[in-house]
């Protein structure tokens, strides 16, 4: 009898340096699973799963366990590059799609090049929503300069609606939701700097 079962899918190269950069933070920070599970509000499970790249994590969870590890989300789609170059082109820089809301992410400037100032350009599908709680690690603000579409961003109790060309200076502080107004998507560019 034939074994018709497939063998399983080779996971992406954005999985497996998720993958790996996930485990080597917690590593660094000396947490178990069940430390990180505790701090991020992620399952132990889920976290193992994604360590071994046999999950493609979404940009919530991405966030919580980012948040709970206290590092900016780029340290765990990003791989450490060494020393800054001047130039970075388009193909250089990595791109990271969230497979549930279809959010796309391209890390154009990352952080600790130099200026400790990190760059990434967005783009939100029509209707999407990315929610992030509040940051435990040490505090940054960000500036969202919108490009097209329209935007709100939910700010802790504050809600703002920015169309193209309107900038918006807030922290990391309180839990964030960007949620994607109109007909079309959106697409913006955020600039994250240290506090």
């Amino acid at each position: 009898m034939r074994n018709n079962s497939s063998p399983p899918a080779e996971p992406s190269a954005i999985d497996s340096l998720i993958a790996s950069r996930l485990l080597a933070l917690r590593q660094a920070k000396a947490l178990s699973l069940a430390e990180l599970a505790e701090l991020s509000g992620v399952s132990k499970a889920m976290i193992s799963k994604v360590e071994r790249a046999e999950s493609s994590p979404t940009a919530v969870l991405l966030g919580r366990l980012a948040a709970g590890l206290g590092v900016p989300l780029a340290q765990l789609l990003t791989e450490d590059k060494g020393s800054p170059r001047r130039l970075r082109t388009r193909a250089e820089q990595e791109v990271w799609r969230d497979p549930e809301a279809g959010y796309l992410r391209r890390q154009v400037v990352e952080r600790g090049t130099g200026s400790g100032v990190e760059m990434v350009e967005i783009e939100l599908p029509r209707s999407a929503q990315v929610g992030y709680p509040r940051w435990s690690g040490k505090p940054y603000r960000q500036c969202l300069w919108m490009l097209e579409g329209a935007l709100r961003v939910d700010y802790g109790d504050e809600r703002f609606e920015l169309a193209p060309g309107d900038c918006l200076d807030f922290g990391v502080d309180r839990p964030l939701v960007f949620k994607t107004l109109g007909r079309t998507g959106c697409r913006y560019l955020l600039v994250a700097s240290p506090a």
